[in-house]
């Protein structure tokens, strides 16, 4: 049995991306109990942005980028980067905004998940490693 070459780009650019979140976070915070950081949103590198660029990299190698594929590939990858640079990292702002107004009045509300988004420089290291993920699987399965 063959395995897809798309697959494995989508599955590497999220595995990486997660594990890179957790080696960053254990070399700020000086500690090995960060393990959240392998399933949450947020931070750096983006693996949204990793996942979809790694499939549309491998996408262009194999099938061109003139092909109606890359296209389709192509818009979903810059939806996904839009959302959690714009809509995500704005909604996780408000989030944020709304625990600090909770805590400030005293509530016994229980306090809502702020998800994060992404700042542009964690959504372009993401992509940065979308495009190598995509490559080395693209030569590694041709």
């Amino acid at each position: 049995m063959k395995l897809s070459p798309y697959l494995i780009a989508i599955v590497l650019g999220w595995v990486i991306a997660q594990g890179l979140k957790y080696v960053f976070a254990v070399a700020s915070h000086r500690n090995l109990s960060q393990l959240r950081q392998l399933y949450l949103s947020g931070n750096m590198p983006s693996s949204h942005s990793a996942t979809v660029v790694a499939l549309a990299t491998v996408v262009a190698c194999r099938d061109g980028i003139d092909s109606a594929i890359f296209a389709v590939t192509a818009l979903f990858a810059a939806i996904v980067m839009y959302d959690a640079m714009m809509v995500r990292r704005s909604s996780g702002e408000q989030g944020v905004a709304i625990q600090q107004l909770i805590k400030s009045l005293k509530s016994d509300v229980r306090l809502p998940r702020a998800a994060k988004g992404h700042t542009p420089l964690e959504v372009f290291v993401g992509a940065l490693l979308g495009v190598l993920i995509g490559l080395v699987v693209f030569f590694a399965t041709k």
